[in-house]
């Protein structure tokens, strides 16, 4: 059978479980795999954009909530001014006797930008960012991962069943095919992004730390 929405991929897990007293924890086995797409993951649907107004004074900004990796930051001046990533005691070494300013770099703490120099102005900040997969849900019953990649989600939803289950070894048969698929998926993004040539694609924490460096 296709499976094009959220209630289709419950009824497919379903049949190949052939199962029918664990229907009101399908939507579980879905939830777990589309968290581990998300975290091994970094697709086109995971790449947004978030806009913030800098408080003149005060150095942090939040960061989007479902946050996986910063891309970049930038500042919408004419021209545009994207500010340099710098490890938080790099940050605070170069700017010791900061005075205020329009930023030029940022660090990361917790859940926050750090900013220097520290805003002495309300422009807007855009962070543009890997975040998570829209996730599947009775409201939001399909998306972008689930058009393209339907077989992720139900490979992933069985490990996650046959682990609940304690079938060691069919949730490894599961897995193997899970991780298969999410390899494709990478090959895919990567030829959608870079074409077909040879490209040495660093993530942006190995970037940050030659920057730091």
């Amino acid at each position: 059978m296709a499976i094009t929405t959220y209630a289709e991929l419950q009824t497919a897990v379903a049949n190949h479980l052939a199962r029918t007293d664990l229907t009101t924890v399908i939507p579980d086995f879905i939830s777990l795999a589309e968290s581990r797409l998300s975290r091994e993951l970094e697709t086109r649907d995971q790449e947004k954009r978030a806009q913030a107004t800098m408080t003149s004074g005060d150095e942090y900004i939040a960061l989007p909530t479902d946050l996986r990796e910063v891309r970049e930051v930038k500042i919408n001046l004419s021209p545009i001014r994207v500010l340099t990533y710098m490890s938080p005691t790099s940050l605070d070494t170069t700017y010791a006797t900061d005075s205020g300013g329009t930023p030029q770099a940022y660090s990361i703490i917790g859940k926050e930008l750090k900013l220097r120099p520290v805003p002495d102005s309300s422009d807007t900040l855009e962070i543009v960012y890997v975040g998570s997969l829209t996730a599947l849900s009775d409201t939001n019953t399909v998306n972008n991962m689930l058009t393209r990649h339907p077989d992720a989600y139900l490979m992933g939803s069985l490990v996650e069943a046959y682990q609940y289950l304690m079938d060691d070894q069919r949730a490894t048969v599961y897995d193997q095919k899970f991780t298969r698929i999410i390899e494709e998926i990478r090959k895919d993004e990567q030829r959608a992004h870079y074409g077909t040539g040879s490209l040495q694609i660093q993530s942006i924490y190995q970037r940050q730390n030659a920057t730091a460096s």
